[in-house]
């Protein structure tokens, strides 16, 4: 299995140069099933926890991959507090199977959550402008495909 790497000038996730060329043994970083990722640790470039991710949100009108929903704190999964990021916020950490998100500690903490009760309208460009400029992201829906 090759090694991979985040490479921004070649895409967000290639194969090494050094690896063999020849046909991929499974889907890897660049093409996943959503529910290999739900359940995963998501944590900050120091390495601190932020939370798990719970949720990926599609938006089926574009087919683009809006949101992940993270949940942090609690205790056993008990009054954990739920949260939208920006997709485009998080990159993935192959090494270490996580997704990382570049944002200190504190800016989760202090991010507007939600009851897993009562979502928000994550469709509601109110919403979805407030989201994205906590997180400091450009709107997916703003980008070309």
């Amino acid at each position: 299995m090759s090694e991979l790497d985040l490479d921004a000038t070649r895409g967000p996730y290639t194969a090494d140069a050094d690896s063999e060329p020849g046909p991929a043994t499974g889907p890897g970083p660049a093409l996943m099933g959503a529910t290999t990722l739900i359940g995963d640790e998501v944590c900050n470039h120091d390495g601190e926890s932020l939370g798990e991710l719970k949720e990926i949100m599609l938006d089926v009108r574009s087919g683009r991959v809006a949101y992940a929903v993270l949940s942090s704190g609690g205790i056993l999964g008990l009054g954990a507090k739920l949260f939208a990021v920006p997709w485009r916020a998080l990159s993935l950490d192959t090494v270490n199977k996580r997704l990382v998100l570049d944002v200190h500690k504190e800016l989760v903490d202090t991010a507007e959550g939600f009851d897993p009760d009562r979502w928000p309208d994550m469709a509601d460009p109110a919403w979805a402008n407030q989201i994205h400029s906590y997180y400091g992201t450009t709107p997916y829906y703003d980008r070309p495909l």
